[in-house]
């Protein structure tokens, strides 16, 4: 199966645990989620030289890294040929800043540990391995050291080679001489690739119910033996972890194994903390709509058929792909015109005019010492006929002259993105067995409860911005250390604790400061 990969990922790191109970194996297993610039993160490690929330820095990071992504979903749009596995699971990719979902995973026998990017928007999870080419390690703006592991097949008793007869190989004739399977990941980001064949081994996972158990099961993941392009500069430096729909993605061997559903969730509060869960298929009172299938390369797009802002209705049906790594929502028209004017007609405050080279076309002044803020409320009705209230539509920015707020849509020139600004305050599943997404308000500590209120938007105007604009970091720079693969025991990553749960705002320091050396090489 050939498919392109649409999607990105927003900024976390992500803590090995289990969430909700499943009628499969062992359950639901999941990771906490931390926003890259969340408060957690920059009140443990004291960071102060990054974009402060809310100013223009802030917002203009994340416009520019959409746009970045932009070409890889225009790519999709216009239904382009995609080319992985050579001749048979092939895909493009773009990465030029690199993931921002990452996950300290755990593999092999002896096990060890990788800082893997998440991507929902690819099928294969593969890791370097026995690399002539690839990143050993980086070296943050401030001197900080970390290096990876390098996985070898030689040195871990459980591996094996999968074969070109293998299911999960695809198309066989480009098989080595050796008979196993290879890849080839090309990305949309120029000269840039992953190259190795297809293995298997254990993956590590502990459940977190009464009785927390280790989980250890048999995968099939890329041994990454060639890098090229921005992976030698530090993007997805230690592997990609894919969770697309084709049955090579983790969520769906797990599934297959009968260790969870073939479904997950992610779910991004409104102070940057958030949550994935593997197996989560909601629940029975969630709003749902089915998802809008292409056989070449399934994405997460479903069809949007009204549009409500403050009671003002507008019949218009459109699809739209609902992307976690998107940071703002992009329509292109008829709808965004809609949306946004009947916005700006119902807007009490006045229409900021002055170009501060903010992303968002519709913003407004907030007066000297305002204390609430009153807006449209911007709804979406799904095909099906479930409403999708968006808890919080506008974004809060300082400016050197005053504080504004905006409505969080720009305008797209080719495909809809329902962006991660709209996702905040639900936990929004993604469904592989039933084929639909469903969507549940929630606070993300506690993906159980479903009577949790949405998150509600934020009333107080934004500190007001320093007085000078934030320094910038210069980015981490990659290191590779000659004659360094398999298990090295010098690693730092391999000494991580054990993953464990977390459903507060607070995580061990280590973490973190692993979040923020691999964060590093990113800004």
């Amino acid at each position: 199966m050939t498919w392109l990969s649409t999607y990105g990922c927003a900024v976390v790191l992500l803590v090995v645990g289990l969430g909700s109970g499943s009628c499969y194996g062992f359950g639901t297993f999941g990771f906490d989620i931390y926003h890259r610039f969340s408060d957690p993160v920059k009140g443990i490690l004291s960071v102060d030289d990054l974009p402060p929330k809310g100013s223009v820095e802030y917002y203009d990071a994340w416009a520019k890294r959409d746009r970045i992504f932009h070409g890889r979903r225009l790519a999709a749009a216009n239904d382009q040929t995609p080319v992985t596995f050579l001749d048979g699971n092939e895909t493009y990719r773009l990465n030029a800043l690199g993931f921002l979902h990452y996950a300290n995973v755990t593999v092999g026998t002896p096990a060890l540990s990788f800082i893997v990017a998440l991507d929902t928007g690819s099928d294969l999870f593969w890791l370097p391995c026995d690399c002539s080419s690839c990143v050993h390690g980086l070296i943050s703006s401030k001197g900080q050291k970390i290096e990876f592991n390098i996985y070898s097949p030689n040195t871990s008793t459980t591996s094996s080679e999968v074969p070109c007869s293998s299911d999960l190989c695809g198309q066989s004739r480009r098989c080595s001489s050796q008979g196993t399977c290879e890849y080839q990941v090309q990305y949309l980001s120029s000269g840039t690739s992953s190259t190795g064949i297809l293995v298997e081994d254990v993956l590590h996972l502990i459940t977190n119910d009464d009785q927390p158990k280790p989980v250890n099961t048999n995968i099939t993941f890329g041994c990454g033996k060639v890098e090229t392009g921005s992976f030698l500069d530090g993007a997805a430096p230690n592997g990609l972890f894919g969770l697309g729909m084709d049955n090579i993605s983790v969520p769906s061997i797990l599934a297959n194994k009968n260790l969870a559903s073939n479904s997950f969730s992610m779910c991004f509060g409104a102070d940057g903390v958030g949550r994935i869960s593997f197996g989560d298929k909601g629940s029975s009172d969630q709003g749902k709509t089915p998802f809008n299938i292409r056989k070449s390369h399934p994405t997460y797009n479903v069809s949007i058929t009204q549009l409500n802002v403050d009671g003002n209705v507008q019949n218009l049906e459109f699809s739209a792909i609902f992307d976690s790594g998107t940071s703002f929502t992009y329509l292109n028209d008829p709808a965004y015109t809609l949306i946004s004017e009947s916005f700006n007609k119902l807007a009490s405050d006045k229409q900021h005019t002055s170009n501060s080279g903010l992303p968002f076309k519709y913003c407004y002044d907030l007066r000297a010492n305002q204390t609430n803020l009153t807006y449209p409320g911007v709804n979406l009705t799904m095909k099906g006929g479930d409403p999708f209230y968006v808890n919080d539509p506008i974004v809060l920015i300082s400016l050197q002259g005053g504080d504004v707020y905006c409505l969080g849509i720009v305008k797209s020139d080719d495909v809809n993105i329902i962006g991660q600004n709209f996702m905040t305050g639900y936990r929004i599943v993604f469904d592989h067995e039933n084929m639909v997404l469903g969507w549940k308000a929630s606070n993300c500590y506690d993906i159980k409860d479903s009577n949790i209120a949405p998150v509600k938007p934020p009333t107080d105007p934004p500190t007001k911005p320093p007085t000078e604009s934030p320094t910038a970091v210069p980015p981490a720079v990659a290191i590779n250390p000659a004659a360094r693969t398999g298990n090295s025991n010098s690693s730092q990553i391999s000494g991580a604790p054990p993953p464990v749960a977390s459903h507060s705002p607070q995580t061990h320091a280590y973490t973190l400061i692993i979040l923020l050396i691999s964060l590093l090489a990113f800004i």
